[in-house]
């Protein structure tokens, strides 16, 4: 069996069932049945609205987000699935500061609970810049499901790796090419 690699630090007992159910071919079914349907936010003015409603929703006095934007150069492995962004520049006698948020483009296809995890994530970086205990607790305040979909996220995203359709092969290169 190929490494569980989204799954790495959970423990033998939540990754031996998963590798049983992979390897009975049984992934992409139990996902659909819990996941059924894509959402349709698939424009960045409608991610950003969504994020911006969420944010008004939990965090009222947070600072204003600049930007949302799906991100196709965000990488799922090796940096992460989602950004949060923060710029200082001076303007005139003025410290200005812009929060962005980016997300990685495997969400503009995936089941809403899991963008909404990502843009949940992200939304706490505002108020905590650490992965420290206060910054998961405001992130299962605005989710309550917080853990249990970014466990299902990361069994999506093993799914997506196994089916290929996280990085898909490059276009083959012709004799001259």
């Amino acid at each position: 069996m190929s490494e569980l690699k989204y799954l790495k630090g959970y423990p033998a007992r939540l990754t031996g069932p998963i590798e049983k159910i992979i390897a009975e071919g049984r992934l992409t079914e139990i996902l659909l049945l819990r996941y059924p349907l894509p959402h349709d936010i698939r424009t960045d003015q409608a991610l950003y609205d969504f994020a911006v409603e969420l944010k008004n929703q939990f965090l009222r006095k947070a600072n204003p987000l600049s930007k949302v934007t799906y991100d196709s150069k965000i990488n799922v492995i090796h940096d992460a699935l989602g950004l949060h962004t923060f710029i200082s520049r001076v303007q005139g006698g003025k410290l200005k500061a812009k929060h962005e948020i980016r997300v990685g483009l495997v969400f503009k296809t995936a089941p809403l609970a899991f963008l909404r995890m990502i843009v949940v994530h992200e939304l706490a970086h505002l108020k905590e810049k650490e992965h420290n205990k206060a910054f998961y607790a405001l992130c299962t305040h605005m989710e309550p499901d917080y853990h249990q979909l970014e466990f299902d996220l990361r069994l999506y995203l093993t799914h997506l790796d196994l089916l290929g359709a996280l990085y898909p092969a490059p276009p083959a290169r012709g004799a001259n090419g």
